[in-house]
């Protein structure tokens, strides 16, 4: 194998013919950061992988095992940890996907640029894109990188926690969008977590994640441009929310693409926010 030289990644997501064409660069590394949809609860029956995969294990690597609640955010010294432990150093690039198109990749993303890395994309249409492609593939497999020189730098301000997020819900110039679906958010069906009950965060609005995708593809710039415009003050913060940390970073991905900076996720979102209130 010939390897290209090291590459910078311009954009929050790349393309598979892009991926294709830059498998082989020194710096670049593929992670795979599937889990199963809370959902549903659905696991994935394809055993192919992008060559060179490793998998990024958002569920017990990658997240505050230790924590109440599901998916929270690791320490800086934890994620640095299990980063070089795949082979993350400092001038990766790194793309990643998932087998469900766009969904919990989007949180491996937003874990790197939270951790200081921002040389990271996500692979637009995820696996599913790529086999529909015909892009190479290899069966799954653990690959094994020497350990990485990688250093965490953890960006405060792109988290919200449980004791900012009351104060937020007030303020006039903070928008929060929760990326449940319409029946979750509208308490028109059950929330899927045992003995979490329903309802909404003070003052957020609903968009759904899946409002921003079609047919497992980011929708256009223009498209999410127009999505944000129609919900939200202009110059607005926007504070994103979903079940348990993982969809909201759907949004703040759509958001990133559609121009905007001033964004943060709150982390234990409503698994958190329901059960630590009262209706």
């Amino acid at each position: 194998m010939n390897l290209l030289p090291k590459i910078e990644i311009a954009t929050p997501v790349v393309s598979v013919e892009w991926l294709n064409e830059n498998i082989n660069a020194k710096n670049l590394l593929v992670f795979d950061a599937s889990i199963p949809k809370v959902v549903g609860n659905e696991t994935s029956a394809i055993e192919r992988q992008i060559p060179n995969t490793q998998f990024f294990d958002i569920k017990k690597a990658f997240s505050d095992t230790s924590g109440k609640f599901p998916n929270t955010i690791p320490s800086e010294t934890q994620f640095e940890i299990e980063a070089r432990k795949l082979g993350v150093n400092n001038d990766s690039a790194i793309v990643v996907y998932d087998d469900k198109g766009i969904y919990s990749c989007a949180r491996a993303w937003w874990l790197f640029k939270t951790f200081g890395h921002d040389n990271v994309a996500i692979l637009d249409g995820g696996l599913p894109e790529w086999l529909k492609k015909d892009a190479p593939t290899e069966g799954k497999q653990v690959i094994k990188r020497p350990k990485g020189n990688f250093n965490a730098r953890f960006k405060r301000e792109n988290v919200v926690y449980f004791k900012d997020i009351g104060t937020l819900s007030e303020d006039k110039a903070i928008t929060i969008l929760d990326a449940r679906s319409s029946g979750r958010f509208n308490c028109e069906v059950p929330e899927p977590r045992t003995g979490l009950r329903s309802g909404t965060i003070p003052n957020s609005k609903n968009l759904p994640y899946a409002n921003c995708l079609d047919e497992g593809k980011l929708k256009s710039k223009t498209e999410l441009q127009s999505i944000f415009k129609e919900m939200l003050p202009d110059n607005n913060a926007l504070v994103f929310s979903c079940g348990s940390g993982i969809t909201a970073c759907i949004l703040d991905l759509a958001a990133t693409i559609a121009n905007y900076e001033n964004t943060k996720v709150y982390d234990g979102s409503w698994t958190e926010y329901g059960s630590l209130t009262k209706e």
